[in-house]
């Protein structure tokens, strides 16, 4: 057979049903006075952190660095697998809930309503004029549950990625309160897959936009629901 003739095949792969991605900004949060003494412990023992820094001089010229961490404040990356980071599914695999939701053409689909749990921690650090580190916080914990309309039948799992993540940190120091807030965002990339077996055609593919308007919940009306989508079409 000559190389150059195209020939088809049958493929056993991870097939993507679906394939969205979401930024994700968290509430800001606020440590001051005596929590954010506890989670400080600059010199061996709990101290005013902004006391400390004024007995080693550093008063104005003081960084403040945020970054992800695990249970122990050691810096990670969200892509590789640490148990001090989770993305997971928590919603029932075998009961997720049926969305009918209008396409932009106006068609109407039923998807399913996926619930994602992303946890973790943050470390602050604090360094001087020379970025050495002077003192570090203790891991602070975030969480935030996400829900997804997505293709996501029976049969499929989630596959989670944190494919941008940023911390900043500000640390306000005062005769009247000492306070620290820490912001974080993300970019949540998330895939419903299952293990198929195909006959294909392919072409790079990519994210799609987001559904957000979903069909009256009081509408009881009975429909038969449609593909979702067209997994193995007859030629």
């Amino acid at each position: 057979m000559s190389q150059s003739r195209k020939e088809k095949v049958c493929i056993k792969t991870r097939k993507v049903f679906d394939w969205v991605t979401r930024p994700v900004e968290l509430p800001l949060i606020s440590v001051n006075d005596d929590e954010l003494d506890k989670i400080f412990d600059c010199d061996g023992k709990t101290d005013d952190i902004c006391r400390f820094l004024k007995k080693q001089g550093h008063t104005r010229d003081v960084t403040v660095n945020c970054f992800l961490s695990d249970k122990d404040g050691d810096r990670i990356d969200p892509n590789e697998k640490s148990k001090s980071f989770l993305c997971m599914e928590i919603s029932p695999l075998d009961k997720r809930q049926d969305v009918k939701v209008n396409l932009p053409n106006g068609d109407e689909v039923t998807l399913q309503k996926v619930k994602v749990l992303v946890k973790g921690f943050v470390t602050v650090e604090l360094l001087d004029a020379n970025d050495m580190v002077i003192c570090e916080s203790k891991p602070i914990p975030f969480a935030t549950a996400q829900t997804f309309i997505l293709c996501a039948p029976e049969g499929t799992e989630l596959d989670c990625h944190v494919n941008f993540f940023e911390c900043d940190a500000t640390l306000v120091c005062t005769d009247v309160f000492s306070q620290l807030d820490v912001s974080i965002s993300f970019c949540l990339d998330i895939q419903m897959e299952a293990d198929v077996k195909l006959e294909v055609e392919a072409k790079i593919c990519k994210p799609r936009e987001e559904l957000t308007e979903a069909i009256n919940a009081c509408d009881n009306n009975m429909r038969f629901p449609q593909q979702c989508p067209e997994i193995f079409p007859v030629h």
